[in-house]
């Protein structure tokens, strides 16, 4: 019977204000994932907004996952939708050395926030189509590099701006031990389940319009896979749609 890690099961839980590696000050909690935690820090000498990436100590055996994750965002730092890369630390956590990675911070609202504060919390299809692809297009980048995200989810995604498009940043990465084209499918299975989400999910989706339902496929992952190839093929889909006003 496995124990459960303590510093998986609750987290780190950086109050606002706490001290770190006497150069950041932490200012709040931006999300979670697999391997750790996402924190707003500021520095202390600079007043400068960062985002820190800290990771679980034992999803960062001798501190593996985190040089995967600074390779990927310096491997991918041509692409837009990403943060820029900046450094690491390591700080003492209750006897525990924990290791961090700083990079860029971006202004915006989470899209779980960002959903909660419209109406009924959810967007419309025509705004939901045209959030979805931003974010395929910047997917997209990412494939083309010959990459993954992994860790596509409402959490993970800013919004930094609306408007006649969107403008959307990602805070987080993951690695995989599995074959590219698994990793690919992932990404698009999750880019069908983040338009569901959007629009409201289960309440919502049977009285969502054929364009919502063509993309999301009941969220049954054959079916999108077999017709979603590539977050190419979803942009471009998106671009030549034909949408019957109802």
């Amino acid at each position: 019977m496995s124990v459960k890690d303590p510093i998986v099961a609750r987290g780190f839980r950086f109050a606002e204000g706490t001290q770190l590696a006497g150069k950041y000050e932490v200012r709040a909690f931006l999300g979670a994932g697999w391997e750790g935690e996402v924190y707003l820090l500021r520095e202390r000498r600079t007043g400068i907004e960062r985002a820190a990436k800290f990771f679980f100590p034992r999803r960062n055996p001798r501190g593996a996952a985190l040089r995967r994750y600074a390779r990927k965002l310096h491997r991918l730092r041509h692409c837009s939708i990403l943060i820029r890369y900046h450094t690491q630390e390591v700080i003492d956590f209750k006897g525990t050395p924990i290791s961090f990675l700083v990079s860029d911070f971006v202004e915006g609202d989470q899209l779980t926030r960002f959903l909660r504060a419209q109406p009924g919390r959810r967007l419309d299809a025509f705004q939901a189509l045209h959030l979805l692809h931003a974010l395929a297009r910047g997917v997209e980048e990412i494939h083309e590099a010959r990459e993954y995200h992994g860790d596509l989810h409402a959490d993970n995604i800013i919004v930094t701006r609306r408007g006649l498009g969107f403008d959307l940043k990602l805070i987080d990465l993951f690695h995989r031990e599995t074959s590219h084209r698994s990793n690919v499918e992932d990404d698009i299975v999750d880019l069908a389940h983040i338009l569901y989400h959007m629009v409201g999910g289960r309440r919502h989706y049977a009285g969502q319009p054929p364009e919502i339902k063509e993309i999301c496929k009941g969220l049954r992952r054959d079916l999108i896979v077999a017709r979603w190839r590539s977050a190419e093929q979803l942009r471009r889909h998106l671009e030549t749609m034909e949408w019957v006003s109802r």
